[in-house]
């Protein structure tokens, strides 16, 4: 099935240097999107507006979507997968290190939602799908507290979204990966072995389930957490 949706379309993902971020947004350019692509040094990406983006920074969030509405319009596709990792033991765990993670993960998503909603709302049209995790669900398998609780929250926020504008023709769904073969998981050998379906999960699995929310045919999908991970956590 050829998706849908997204001629004429702007889209930002958030975090798009690499791994994750950079497939969903060269699929999403793939389909005929606009596509901007931020993190905190620009992107280069063939067809693709780089963008340096804090997403921690509100002034840098309203200059990085400022730009987006110049060069090619407000977006009307959002993907919120810029976070950081850390493995650290809780006892060990400084409040710095807990802020960091928080503001990356989930408020820095606050803030690229809490902007780009409006515009939305106006046009009657949105698509939000903001990248969670598996550890938002369990904890984590590891020392990952403060990741955990970031993937918790973010996922929640997108249900919360969700629920407020849906009369406007927004949706809002999360997708909560988990053994995604990237730069993230490399220091955790061998899990393709716990996977049911015998291998990890690549960053095209995460893309394409991203674009099927971003596209016309998911319309009446909204406030949902989407598993991509080859039946490692069924709940």
């Amino acid at each position: 099935m050829q998706l849908n949706g997204f001629h004429d379309r702007v889209a930002l993902v958030t975090g798009g240097a690499r791994g994750i971020g950079r497939a969903i947004a060269e699929r999403l350019r793939d389909l005929g999107a606009r596509v901007a692509v931020g993190d905190l040094r620009a992107p280069q990406i063939d067809g693709v507006l780089g963008l340096e983006l804090d997403v921690t920074s509100e002034p840098g969030v309203e200059a990085a979507f400022a730009r987006v509405e110049s060069e090619l319009g407000p977006p009307s596709i959002l993907v919120l997968n810029a976070g950081i990792f850390v493995i650290e033991p809780f006892e060990e765990t400084t409040l710095e290190s807990w802020r960091r993670t928080i503001d990356v993960n989930l408020t820095g998503a606050f803030l690229c939602a809490r902007r780009a909603l409006p515009a939305m709302r106006e046009a009657g049209y949105g698509r939000i799908v903001a990248i969670g995790s598996s550890a938002g669900k369990t904890g984590g398998a590891k020392a990952v507290a403060a990741y955990g609780a970031s993937k918790a929250g973010v996922m929640a926020l997108a249900k919360a979204i969700a629920s407020e504008y849906a009369p406007h023709g927004i949706t809002s769904n999360a997708l909560a990966p988990s053994l995604i073969d990237t730069d993230m998981i490399s220091s955790m050998p061998d899990m393709a072995d716990k996977v049911p379906v015998g291998r990890l999960g690549t960053v095209d699995d995460v893309a394409d389930t991203v674009a099927f929310l971003c596209s016309a045919h998911a319309g009446y999908i909204t406030g949902e957490v989407v598993d991509v991970n080859g039946g490692f956590l069924i709940d």
